[in-house]
């Protein structure tokens, strides 16, 4: 089937869902991705700045962990939530109602005055993302033109290159100018409150599509068993993914500082490099999941990993850093392919599910950080990477999940 790129159409009647329906929408694609972008990218700040956080507010790694786990857990807890109130209603504009949140978090964040406040500021800022993600999952599906893989990659590379480029922007921007200069990027949260607001437009139009599909998915021949039991599986892939992700997007500054004496800046491109790996392992796993199947990609992408993370504690400087960008690569792959399998155990509960494994990830980050920054704080940093290496040997039990697609000719 030949995929045709679509504008956002501006006269629903120009293009009725019948004929609609089969076309990837990449215009609609590229402006989640992008407000994706910007979302993660503010999100990503609070990450970036812990050394600045840590000496300015005379922080130890558990109570930096405890700004990861605010963030995380808020934006855990109530995407399930999120998701399952649009599986009755529609809510086209949520999503620029989540960005205000956001915003209001950023400048908190920008001007705290102590440790509690700065929590509460993670916390709106988990809050946002809470909102955003579960709804904006569920365009990308919308516009996925029977490609939901695609549409899931391109919605979360987005995010995860926006991610990466919080450690550039404190090291250029904030280390240099100061916490306050975190406020300037309430201008990225407002042209994402524009983006978002067209895409509410188009959501809107639209709607009627999710219900319709809903009603016509297929009925799998699993039992119900069968499918929490997968459920189950795809949990525990995404604690032993988190929790490894923990260990180098909370601490992978901190480790490099203290194994190679490395400043903070410099730190800083290195976990660049890291999440912008990532970002690239992202945009291949979905594509990848609907060619060759998404239970292999999976398997391959988590414990297919195993080995360079067992190696990783023992590297030097150089290899330390060649051996990130293929974790990230590699690891990276298996996420959006996990969400679209879970989509597909549940066809008839898209936000629901989003909102669960949007959550689940969130919210395992947001544990890992918190358990492996006591670690740390006991242990030694070092000791909190050797530990984590053998985490994504995890992946065999994708082993165990049913093969439920046939991979896509195209």
């Amino acid at each position: 089937m030949q995929t045709r790129v679509d504008a956002i159409p501006l006269n629903p009647a120009a293009n009725p869902p019948a004929a609609t329906e089969e076309r990837t929408q990449f215009t609609v694609l590229g402006a989640i991705s992008f407000s994706h972008l910007l979302n993660d990218m503010i999100q990503s700040l609070i990450l970036a700045i812990y050394p600045l956080l840590k000496s300015g507010f005379h922080l130890s790694f558990a109570q930096v962990g405890l700004i990861t786990l605010t963030y995380q857990v808020t934006a855990s807890l109530l995407q399930p939530l999120v998701g399952m109130a649009a599986d009755r209603r529609s809510m086209p504009y949520s999503l620029a109602a989540g960005m205000g949140f956001t915003l209001c978090g950023l400048l908190l964040l920008a001007y705290a005055p102590n440790f509690p406040v700065l929590l509460f500021a993670a916390g709106l800022v988990g809050t946002g993302s809470s909102i955003f993600h579960p709804e904006s999952s569920r365009v990308a599906r919308m516009a996925s033109g029977g490609r939901p893989g695609l549409a899931q990659s391109v919605f979360v590379v987005g995010g995860n290159f926006g991610a990466s480029l919080g450690p550039l922007l404190a090291a250029w921007i904030i280390v240099p100018h100061g916490r306050g200069s975190v406020a300037w990027f309430a201008l990225a949260a407002l042209l994402a409150i524009v983006v978002l607001v067209q895409i509410g437009h188009w959501y809107a139009r639209h709607a009627g599509r999710v219900k319709a599909r809903a009603r016509r998915a297929p009925v799998r021949e699993l039992s119900r068993g069968m499918v929490l039991f997968s459920l189950f599986i795809l949990t525990v892939l995404i604690f032993s993914k988190y929790f490894y992700i923990a260990s180098i997007s909370s601490y992978y500054t901190f480790y490099l500082m203290h194994t190679f004496g490395v400043s903070v800046q410099d730190a800083q491109v290195h976990l660049f490099v890291f999440l912008a790996a990532v970002a690239a392992g992202v945009l291949i796993g979905g594509p990848l999941g609907d060619k060759v199947g998404r239970k292999w990609v999976i398997l391959g992408s988590i414990l297919g990993v195993a080995p360079f993370a067992l190696m990783l504690p023992h590297a030097n400087l150089f290899w330390t850093s060649v051996l990130s960008v293929v974790i990230g690569l590699v690891l990276a792959s298996a996420f959006t392919t996990i969400i679209v399998f879970a989509q597909e155990l549940v066809p008839g509960q898209l936000g629901m599910i989003s909102g669960v494994f949007y959550g689940l990830a969130f919210g395992m980050g947001g544990l890992g950080a918190a358990l492996l920054g006591k670690l740390a704080d006991l242990q030694g940093i070092g000791y909190v990477y050797q530990l984590c290496a053998w985490l994504p040997l995890i992946g065999v039990c994708a082993i165990l999940l049913p093969d439920i697609e046939k991979p896509a000719r195209r």
